[in-house]
């Protein structure tokens, strides 16, 4: 197979096509939905390929059959007719305030308008943002014979754009609520709606009266409408692979996954084709400053975050005055679907991380938020990683002890997360876990569970944690060795090791580390 160019960050189907990048067929997908529907909505995260997919649509739509050649809907799609397609992306900029806003939305408005050539009708104000949409959508269904495509692309980002300012998103989703209204009372004249974004806003107060939307957010029929699946990656990008750890890319851009087959982000795997390096391509495109400010609102067990068992509810349910810390990590991408049962019609869905690249890139981010020390915290990874490599356990000992001693002491007055009772242990975890090793929490045997077991270089690590105010006679080591924690581990060729860690809420750092091979 021949190489092809990389489509790094582009969103227009045609350019694709026709620039001779590579493309992963979508059509197949694109034209199932047309044909079972004619009104949905999709959440995935940001740099997801949804603006790409939306594109594919509109081309379908209005008739480019040159572009198809060779894809499923080549031969499938009746290409005698078209239809046309109004388009409205609230993607680039950010929202200040309603007034932008509505600047924004006329300005999509006329835009759309100049596009078709349908002049806004006498009597119909511009200002008017809900009738100058409904007078769009008739003018342009009267002049073309056909009903109208509505392309709704970043639906929620303007509400977004000002989520740390309630007052603020509050009043850009009302006159969202108003704009998305006209699409219910204009059903007579549309052919067919997508909206996409980040968030599922609830129906109630966004979408109201909007009752056939179809949410396919977690349909398993269009797990894959995003993204490039393992097979995408070893067929389309078969060239691109050629030198890369084939199980490495795998373990660290693979795992996004919505009850069906998993995918990859494709800015991860693009990204990673092209500069040959292993990084956190898509993280560090978009720090998640709120959300980590959240998580210091409502303090959670690091350790847990990665193994969330929540109600489908919940993860459908955000909106300004009420936003779930799950339902967050899910719907903005650090968080994925590890499994589902049904239960009495109830869905219930384990999360876990994607992937090493969320999995390191999160923990990195939270160490700062835990120690209001990020440089600190960022230095002493690699530390972390030069000490397992030399399997140096009593620096590793002195690495943790000196970390706890640079906290401020202001710092423990001021945060209400250290404060926390797992708050010794979730830093001990996020340093493992920043740095994408293999960790298992809660690490069933016969005899209970270990805390934590970490694979490192042919090794295993087996680590029990105290508070000592909590546990005044516990000996974190001793009840590793009456639980025979190490009896799992004994059939292996790996060398175990056995480590204690007890903390002191009064001394704020690590009183007792005691470490030795099983």
């Amino acid at each position: 197979m021949k190489r092809r160019k990389l489509p790094i960050a582009i969103q227009t189907f045609a350019k694709i096509r026709e620039e001779d990048y590579y493309y992963v067929d979508k059509t197949a997908l694109a034209m199932q939905l047309i044909e079972q529907g004619n009104c949905y909505f999709l959440s995935r995260p940001r740099r997801f390929g949804k603006s790409l997919f939306l594109d594919t649509l509109k081309e379908l739509f209005e008739g480019n059959q040159a572009l198809f050649k060779e894809l499923a809907a080549e031969k499938l799609w009746d290409w005698s007719i078209t239809y046309p397609v109004l388009r409205i992306s609230f993607g680039g900029g950010v929202t200040k305030n309603v007034e932008n806003l509505n600047q924004r939305i006329r300005d999509i408005l006329r835009i759309n308008r100049v596009r078709l050539g349908v002049p806004i009708s006498e009597g119909v104000a511009d200002t008017d943002l809900a009738s100058n949409f409904a007078d769009l959508i008739l003018q342009t269904q009267q002049k073309f014979q056909q009903r109208v495509v509505v392309l709704v692309d970043e639906y929620d980002k303007p509400i977004l754009d000002r989520i740390e300012n309630p007052e603020i998103a509050l009043q850009v989703r009302e006159t969202l609520k108003d704009l998305y209204s006209v699409i219910k009372d204009s059903d007579a004249h549309l052919k067919f709606v997508f909206l996409t974004g980040v968030s599922k806003f609830s129906k109630v107060n966004l979408f109201s009266g909007l009752n056939n939307l179809q949410d396919i957010t977690l349909d398993p029929r269009y797990s894959t409408i995003c993204g490039y699946t393992d097979n995408d990656m070893d067929t389309v990008f078969a060239p691109e692979l050629q030198g890369l750890d084939r199980e490495q890319v795998r373990a660290w851009y693979n795992g996004y996954n919505w009850l069906g087959d998993s995918v990859y982000n494709p800015y991860d795997a693009l990204l990673l084709f092209s500069t040959r390096m292993f990084k956190a391509h898509w993280f560090e495109t978009g720090t998640p400053t709120f959300l980590v400010k959240l998580l210091e609102q409502r303090p959670k067990f690091t350790p847990d975050i990665g193994r969330i068992v929540a109600a489908e509810t919940l993860l459908s349910s955000f909106d300004v005055e009420h936003i779930p810390v799950e339902a967050l990590l899910f719907q903005a991408g650090y968080l994925s679907i590890q499994g589902s049962r049904l239960i009495s019609g109830r869905l219930e869905i384990t999360l876990k991380y994607p992937n090493l690249e969320v999995q390191s890139s999160l923990n990195e981010v939270l160490l700062g938020s835990l120690s209001d020390q990020p440089l600190e915290s960022g230095a002493r990874i690699g530390q972390l990683y030069d000490l397992l490599h030399a399997n140096d356990l009593t620096g590793l000992k002195n690495l943790f002890h000196a970390f706890y001693a640079t906290i401020p002491h202001q710092w423990y007055t001021n945060s209400t997360v250290s404060q926390y009772e797992g708050y010794y242990a979730s830093i001990f975890y996020s340093y493992f876990a920043a740095l994408g090793l293999e960790i298992t929490l809660e690490d069933t045997t016969n005899h209970g569970r270990i805390d934590m077991t970490v694979r490192f270089e042919g090794r295993i690590y087996i680590f029990e944690f105290k508070v000592v105010e909590l546990v005044p006679d516990g000996r974190a080591l001793q009840q590793i060795k009456d639980k025979n924690y190490a009896d799992k581990y004994k059939g292996s060729d790996a060398p175990v090791y056995l480590i204690g860690v007890e903390f002191s809420k009064e001394s704020r750092n690590i009183v007792g580390f005691e470490a030795e091979q099983a």
